[in-house]
Order: C-alpha cells, then sequence, then structure tokens
C-alpha cells in the first residue's frame, strides 16, 4: 500500500452511509470512503458490521489489514485454517495470497483497510 494524495482529514463514521451487503446468511453492512491515487488505486478504508449469523457468501482474494472493534470473529482461510479474532485483534493479508471468508455467531464491528 502507498498512500499518496491524502491531506489530513477526519472521518465522522456516523455520517457515512451505509450500503447492505447480503451474506449467505446474515448481512454485512458497510461505511467506506475512498483516499488518494497511490499505484494501485485508492485506499478503501471501510466500518464493517455484521450481523448475528453472518456468513460470508464469497471466498476473498483481496489484501485486507483488519481490526475487531467489537464481537467474535471468526476467520476461515481456504486450506482449512480457522482463525478467532476478539476486539484488540488483527489480521492482514496480501491482494491473491490466501483466500479467506468470514463468520459470526453473535455480530461483530470491523475496521478495514485495503
Amino acid at each position: 500500500m502507498h498512500l499518496t494524495d491524502i491531506p489530513f482529514g477526519v472521518t465522522h463514521w456516523p455520517d457515512v452511509p451505509t450500503t447492505e451487503h447480503p451474506g449467505e446468511r446474515g448481512v454485512a453492512r458497510w461505511r467506506t470512503r475512498q483516499f488518494g491515487a497511490g499505484p494501485g488505486g485508492p485506499v478503501r478504508v471501510r466500518m464493517v458490521e455484521y450481523s448475528a449469523g453472518y456468513l460470508a457468501d464469497h471466498w476473498c482474494q483481496k489484501g485486507h489489514v483488519l481490526l475487531v472493534l467489537t464481537g467474535q470473529l471468526e476467520t476461515e482461510l481456504q486450506d482449512g485454517r480457522t482463525f478467532t479474532l476478539r476486539p484488540g485483534d488483527s489480521y492482514q493479508v496480501a491482494d491473491g495470497a490466501e483466500a479467506h471468508r468470514s463468520s459470526t455467531q453473535e455480530g461483530a464491528t470491523l475496521f478495514i483497510v485495503d
């Protein structure tokens, strides 16, 4: 990630419109901002809320840096490994490195940069 053309700014996340993305089960609600125009394109920054019982409807190949703010997140890699993340835990993965998908029993709120 190369951050360029991003002046200092403050985001008040409750003011950012929400979009809904259905999962295989449950729904993800995204608040999304895009910044800059680095070599790989703009940087996407999201506050994401997963409903209780959420399961992603696809294996994701996108790279992310993800921080769990609330709840508990289960991240499964396509090779079968699973990881449980709680508030204060994060993960990072490169574009195309390891396909992954998320689920949560109780719901979770995440901060994601990709």
